[in-house]
């Protein structure tokens, strides 16, 4: 049996894990958990952002450019059905 010393330093008294956790290895890895958090949450507001901005100005876009198209596919029909001359192209 082991003497109670060996297995007090084995149990995590003053052991391999508790000098690790206080090596500068940890204290790196520490500090890179922390600026990857940072990282993601302003990767998240920024996405944000985009997404609203996609939404207020590109889609209304868009649905304006798809009337206006219907509209003029609209107008060359009913000049074909009229028998008009065709439209200039554009």
């Amino acid at each position: 049996m082991p003497p109670s010393s060996a297995l007090g330093k084995r149990d995590g008294g003053d052991g391999f894990l508790a000098a690790l956790s206080r090596s500068q290895v940890a204290a790196h890895g520490r500090e890179a958990a922390t600026m990857a958090k940072k990282l993601l949450r302003s990767t998240g507001k920024a996405a944000w952002i985009a997404g609203t901005t996609f939404l207020v100005l590109v889609v209304p876009l868009i649905i304006e450019m798809d009337r206006e198209q219907q509209l003029n596919d609209l107008e060359l029909q009913q000049q074909t059905l009229l028998g008009g001359p065709p439209p200039p192209s554009k």
